[in-house]
């Protein structure tokens, strides 16, 4: 008979759904746990699962030297960690910021003698711990800490790291999830394109969802025209063509009683571009609308 290996110990900062959903894949992966939550009430769940609950966020932190904080906001970890010594903790912050907060936060905890790794969770609660989900982080921060703590935080979720610089793992979750968010108002706005008329929603998803993933495959196209430089590289669709159908696309809309509003804005971005002299371009010209032309000194 063979002893089962001691899986690492770890310490969970707050047990709100995601929290929750976090410590209940390292307690049945057989990882000790240590929770604190500013609502005691709030462990139970954990508790039940086997976690220990601890009366404070300093008395959590001391219990272990993997601390993983899932919390409201950035100024909520700030709250909660006022005071209490780090040094020789890993501090890994799956609490949703901005790129800016990553580093700052990142400063800040190296200041106190941890190391650190921000985390930009790609899962909603129920994805976690179920490895066919398709649900992963991205991390950013030490490398070192990554390294070491890797297979204890693939427990959660499917791992992926971004480099050394603390925002990028905040960066890229934001630029996805902006991303969906684009694609979820195109279909906000198709679907009320047809509402009123003889064409059920479910039919019309069926059709949607296959040209949505078809079209979605031209990022590609678009990352490369980035990359080099040249926006006019490979056009199928040149942007005038683009920006030219859009007068019908805003007129279906005043014909059917759908506000112009999720879609005119990129319309007008289109028109802005071909007004400037770049109508034989592709989509990809329409990037350098949008940049803002100070990017912090952090601009890859």
């Amino acid at each position: 008979m063979t002893d089962t290996p001691s899986r690492p110990s770890l310490t969970l900062l707050g047990t709100g759904d995601m929290g929750t959903a976090l410590g209940r894949a390292w307690l049945a992966a057989g990882h000790p746990v240590t929770v604190w939550n500013r609502t005691p009430a709030r462990t139970a769940a954990l508790a039940a699962a086997g976690a220990t609950v601890a009366d404070s966020a300093a008395e959590a932190v001391a219990a272990n030297r993997l601390v993983v904080a899932c919390l409201l906001d950035d100024a909520s970890l700030g709250d909660t960690l006022d005071g209490v010594g780090l040094t020789g903790r890993d501090l890994v912050n799956m609490t949703t910021g901005t790129p800016a907060e990553g580093r700052d936060r990142a400063a800040w905890a190296e200041a106190r003698g941890a190391r650190f790794l921000d985390a930009g969770i790609m899962a909603v609660p129920p994805m976690i711990g179920v490895p066919e989900s398709g649900a992963y982080v991205f991390y950013s921060g030490s490398r070192a800490l990554f390294d070491e703590h890797r297979q204890t935080l693939a427990v959660a979720a499917a791992t992926t790291y971004v480099g050394e610089d603390p925002g990028f793992a905040a960066l890229h979750d934001v630029a996805l999830l902006s991303a969906m968010y684009g694609m979820f108002g195109g279909v906000l706005h198709a679907f009320s394109l047809i509402r009123g008329e003889d064409i059920a929603p479910r039919d019309f998803a069926d059709m949607l969802v296959p040209w949505l993933g078809a079209m979605a495959g031209l990022a590609h196209r678009t990352a490369d025209q980035l990359q080099s430089g040249d926006h006019a590289k490979d056009v199928v669709s040149n942007l005038a063509m683009q920006a030219a159908g859009g007068d019908t696309l805003l007129r279906t809309a005043r014909e059917q009683g759908t506000s112009p509003e999720l879609l005119a804005p990129y319309l007008h971005l289109l028109e802005r571009r071909v007004a400037a002299g770049h109508g034989h371009e592709d989509l990809s010209g329409v990037v350098e609308l949008l940049d803002a032309g100070d990017r912090g000194g952090h601009r890859s």
